[in-house]
């Protein structure tokens, strides 16, 4: 698959397959996060892969709640971001982490789907919450989380829905900011 195919069939992922990854797989979608960019290449993050169905469970029900779904994918991956170590001159902003984290997450969905693997992003969870059931240090951020696995066949059936996406008119301007306020 090429990465304008991953990038345009890539979709949220609700339903999951018990079907296990097998390490070549999980060893690809790990390099996925190693290997993305970061501004200064400074790396800024550190990932926990929940596989521990227990600890998954304790994970999705003291932090997730409304996402018990995602007990369905045999791994999560919490991702974190390390201030101390983003480059802290980002326009803007002051911090990179939030961004470097995201693209390498981002980095991760494209691989997976690549893979005939499934994602979501998860951005709404109680991070104090998940912070103790793995360990988190106080001054270390959990940015985002997202089951992977196999999407279930249910899933895979949904249609993808691309007359959803804004028309570039929308969204796209030369030379000036034409955009709306």
């Amino acid at each position: 698959m090429d990465v304008m195919e991953a990038v345009r069939t890539r979709r949220s992922v609700r339903k999951y397959s018990p079907r296990p990854i097998p390490e070549d797989v999980l060893a690809e979608m790990r390099e996925a996060l190693r290997c993305a960019p970061s501004a200064c290449n400074n790396q800024p993050w550190h990932f926990v892969l929940v596989v521990d169905p227990d600890r998954r469970r304790e994970l999705v029900e003291t932090a997730c709640g409304k996402w018990s779904w995602m007990l369905d994918a045999p791994l999560i991956v919490v991702a974190c971001g390390l201030d101390g170590l983003a480059y802290q001159r980002m326009g803007g902003s002051g911090s990179s982490m939030d961004v470097d984290v995201a693209i390498a997450l981002d980095h991760l969905t494209l691989a997976a789907v690549a893979r005939g693997l499934g994602t979501c992003w998860i951005g709404a969870f109680d991070e104090v919450a998940a912070k103790k059931v793995l360990g988190v240090p106080e001054t270390v951020k959990i940015v985002a989380m997202t089951p992977l696995g196999y999407p279930a066949a249910a899933d895979l059936n949904r249609p993808l829905e691309p007359d959803k996406r804004k028309d570039p008119s929308e969204i796209f301007s030369i030379d000036r900011y034409a955009g709306a306020e």
